[in-house]
């Protein structure tokens, strides 16, 4: 016997009854980025390597040690890498196409993988999805409120209702050279008490340390310095804005200024949104300004802000609030003889084209064995024909819901259906 291939560790299938959540997921957001006016854009899996050494920081953990990267056949010397994440490949497509010269403005949306080598755990796989946005061009503190009210109407929309918004700003490269050096000092004392991981970091990127989640480290830096102090005034004006516009809406948020998060290219307002369902990996949708990352990348200085959520956290989080069934069939075809599948097998086909889900069985097997079938997928409706049924020109119509049945005429099978179900 050949030995049984499986998937690769942190690479995982999405199965029937798990797939139903995660178009619930896309249609619910597809619904609410269009109300926001964003567009969709779709890019490539595969970019050059370079892109995420110049947009992500060469010191982060995703560029040191977590992405897919390996060497162009095509192109001698090139490196192509699995994307860890979206917006570097958005902002990369904005502005190779030129969209950024028809206007610089631009609000677009993606969904789809990414990949990270990362020890594989509850909601973090090495192939793992997300659901994003970038808003191009503008650099007033009205978009970033504006993206944390859309993110919050898609949370209301899927009924996920218990999750926290923490907010923060990284300053700009006027006010945070400052508060890096302060940082610097005070780590330098607490250099013993960090993990190996931000003792090799410490001076290359200090504000790091403060997002990492080893208890040695949050002890360490639970009396470090808070950005908030060093703000210059522009800085003190957007964040003060940006909380003006949430109350002023009703959004509930709370300061966290030890959130910092992980790639170089954020300032200003950061934030995410947690929830104390998922455990120590509680981060379910977070994001930023990113104003000088269009700049980075070979483009002209034009600001922006975007988010990323996580599918599969979400779809954790959608589990624990009410499992979602498949879709049942509206009509089951229960037929006996050839010449009965012959008659309903373009029948069904004309009320599939109309939008009825239908199943047949494409094996003759007992009226029994059809009707078990038939109330394991949970058919709304079971047609029952047969020789019998095709020489009187009627059949049986059984509501399993309702439990009752009648017969009616084989030539007014499809409008009755589509009467009774509205399509399905």
């Amino acid at each position: 016997m050949s030995m049984r291939i499986t998937a690769i560790k942190g690479f995982a299938d999405i199965l029937p009854g798990e797939v139903e959540t995660w178009q619930f997921m896309e249609e619910k957001a597809r619904e609410v980025f269009a109300s926001y006016y964003f567009s969709e854009i779709r890019i490539p899996i595969l970019e050059r390597t370079e892109l995420f050494r110049r947009s992500l920081g060469e010191t982060t953990d995703i560029v040191e040690k977590e992405m897919y990267t390996f060497a162009d056949k095509d192109a001698k010397g090139s490196l192509l890498t699995l994307r860890p994440e979206g917006t570097a490949g958005v902002v990369r497509a904005y502005l190779e196409s030129g969209l950024y010269q028809t206007d610089p403005i631009q609000k677009l949306f993606y969904m789809g993988p990414m990949f990270r080598r990362e020890r594989p755990q509850k909601g973090r796989l090495r192939q793992f999805y997300q659901i994003g946005a970038e808003a191009l061009g503008r650099k007033d503190p009205q978009i970033d409120a504006e993206m944390l009210l859309l993110m919050g109407d898609f949370f209301s929309k899927m009924g996920v209702d218990d999750l926290t918004l923490e907010l923060n700003s990284l300053g700009c490269l006027q006010c945070r050279p400052a508060f890096r050096q302060d940082l610097l000092t005070f780590l330098r004392g607490k250099q013993p008490e960090l993990c190996p991981n931000c003792q090799h970091r410490l001076e290359r990127n200090p504000l790091r340390v403060l997002d990492c989640k080893e208890e040695s480290c949050i002890q360490a830096t639970r009396d470090a310095p808070s950005i908030i102090v060093f703000l210059c005034s522009a800085c003190q004006e957007h964040f003060h804005s940006v909380q003006e516009f949430l109350r002023a809406s009703g959004v509930a948020y709370r300061l966290n200024p030890r959130m910092v998060r992980g790639l170089d290219y954020y300032c200003r307002t950061t934030f995410e949104w947690t929830s104390e369902q998922l455990g120590a990996q509680n981060t379910v949708a977070a994001g930023g300004r990113y104003d000088g990352l269009v700049e980075d990348l070979g483009g002209p200085a034009i600001p922006g802000v975007g988010f990323a959520m996580g599918v599969e956290r979400l779809g954790l989080l959608l589990a624990i609030k009410k499992s979602r069934e498949l879709p049942r069939p509206v009509l089951y075809v229960a037929w006996v003889g050839k010449q009965a599948q012959s008659w309903a097998f373009p029948v069904i086909g004309r009320l599939r084209r109309r939008g009825v889900r239908v199943e047949i069985d494409g094996e003759e097997k007992s009226l029994k064995s059809q009707m078990r079938r038939a109330d394991k997928l949970r058919a709304a409706w079971v047609l029952l024909v047969g020789e019998e049924e095709l020489n009187k020109g009627k059949a049986i119509l059984r509501n399993l819901d309702a439990k009752q049945q009648f017969e009616v005429s084989l030539d007014r099978i499809e409008t009755e259906m589509l009467e009774r179900t509205a399509g399905g």
